[in-house]
């Protein structure tokens, strides 16, 4: 199983920070993201760690494991002289899909690891942590630029899965028999809002944009990852957005009118997909004596109708837009509109911060005229497939394989979602799953032509 340790690919060459940060914010940086993790974690019952509910769900276990294996492999073991490793077995069993350094433990049976015990894996933690934290603080400047990168990308990676653990954790509950909550807090004042304000959906607007070129991606500075970039023109023709998202009581419309009966608002695939797998609603929707429930991190709640419908499917977004007589906006044109609305939405809006992890109802300033809840609350599918830039350049080494090799049979998300740290967005971020996924915090907005 083990065999000989694959060796690291030489320094990354692009992109690095241009000069190095305070050892002390960097320190702090690492230890909070790293905290953020665990206290994710904490809520579980040491039984809920080691569980996979399907090949797409990793354990709670994994992810801790995993994101602590990453900066073992790709910084300690690269950069601090004469480091071993805390466990040479952690290397199969924890490597995700770097296939330039091995073998490793197949997603799908990521839940058969029963050892290492679930202390173990924060003793990994520990060390690692330890390590780390001596690394950033003692390495001489010159060690900077090869370092300061993957050490950026580490911390993002670990954000990454901190969105992903809260998707996991909640479809792990939801197959769990008993359903239980996650915890009561995050969403329990959803339950508090009055029937009558729940029964108000806001009016949705449609804001005009004229055609011409745009220029979308992210920047050369900061971070990013390779597939923002580089940032380029794109011609625009005349488009139009809806100003919020698809609300759950507009779900329901198309629900009621035999959305998921009529074969001809759905692509092929898509169609398979709802017979193979019975698909009547959304992902954790319930109906019982005629009401609508949905299960949520606190449990199950009555369905409201004005929070942003999630865990759609590509295929039910597009059906959607079908039925609605509309279509899904591209990435370039959501970026386009959405791009001005960064910066208010990042002290607005709900993120991981907000600690619901559930969307919020759309409230009364979506009629404002303005895109609002663009990022935030759910991810939006968008109409494009997920391909390169334009002169599009995978990072260096081994992180050629963080992003380019997916660039296949899947769709693009934009904007964040209630369980994405703010801290990791911007407005170029790419998300992307295939499209029959519907565990992520994933919803739809509106387009159409003028």
């Amino acid at each position: 199983m083990m065999g000989t340790t694959p060796k690291i690919a030489a320094p990354l060459d692009r992109p690095a920070p241009p000069s190095r940060p305070e050892p002390q914010e960097m320190a702090k940086k690492y230890l909070s993201i790293r905290a953020q993790s665990e206290a994710l974690c904490r809520p579980l019952k040491i039984e809920d760690y080691g569980v996979q509910s399907m090949p797409d769900v990793s354990p709670p276990k994994w992810h801790l494991a995993h994101t602590t294996w990453f900066f073992e492999r790709f910084l300690l073991m690269n950069f601090e002289k004469g480091y071993e490793p805390f466990d040479a077995h952690f290397h199969y069993l924890f490597n995700s899909y770097y296939k330039s350094l091995g073998p490793h433990q197949l997603r799908s049976e990521r839940g058969l690891i029963s050892r290492p015990t679930v202390e173990e894996v924060y003793d990994f933690r520990r060390h690692v942590d330890e390590h780390m934290l001596g690394l950033i603080q003692n390495s001489p400047e010159a060690a900077w630029t090869a370092m300061g990168f993957p050490l950026e990308l580490g911390l993002h990676h670990e954000q990454q899965h901190q969105e992903l653990l809260l998707m996991d954790i909640k479809h792990i509950l939801f197959l769990n028999p008993l359903q239980p909550a996650y915890q009561e807090t995050p969403g329990s004042h959803l339950s508090s809002i009055p029937r009558e304000a729940n029964d108000k959906i806001p009016t949705m607007k449609w804001i005009d944009f004229p055609e011409g070129l745009r220029t979308i991606g992210s920047p050369e500075e900061g971070f990013a990852f390779d597939n923002e970039r580089p940032s380029h023109r794109v011609f625009l023709e005349a488009y139009r957005l809806a100003s919020r998202p698809v609300t759950n009581g507009e779900y329901l419309e198309f629900i009621r009118d035999g959305g998921y009966r009529t074969p001809t608002l759905w692509l092929s695939d898509g169609w398979d997909t709802v017979l193979t797998q019975q698909w009547e609603a959304p992902l954790y929707w319930k109906a019982e004596n005629g009401n609508w429930r949905s299960f949520t991190l606190a449990g199950f709640k009555p369905l409201r109708a004005s929070e942003p419908v999630s865990h759609l499917s590509y295929y039910e977004a597009d059906a959607f837009a079908r039925w609605a007589g509309r279509r899904l906006p591209t990435e370039a044109e959501w970026e386009g509109a959405a791009a001005p609305e960064f910066r208010e939405s990042l002290s607005s809006g709900n993120f991981l911060e907000s600690n619901l992890f559930h969307p919020a109802p759309t409230g009364p300033k979506s009629s404002s005229g303005r895109m609002t809840q663009a990022f935030g609350d759910v991810w939006e599918w968008t109409g494009s497939a997920y391909l390169p830039y334009p002169r599009f350049r995978p990072f260096s080494g081994n992180f050629g394989e963080y992003n380019g090799k997916f660039m296949c049979s899947q769709m693009v998300l934009r904007g964040g979602s209630c369980a994405t740290p703010k801290s990791h967005l911007r407005p170029g971020y790419r998300n992307f799953f295939q499209p029959h996924c519907r565990w992520q915090f994933s919803g739809v907005r509106l387009a159409e032509n003028l």
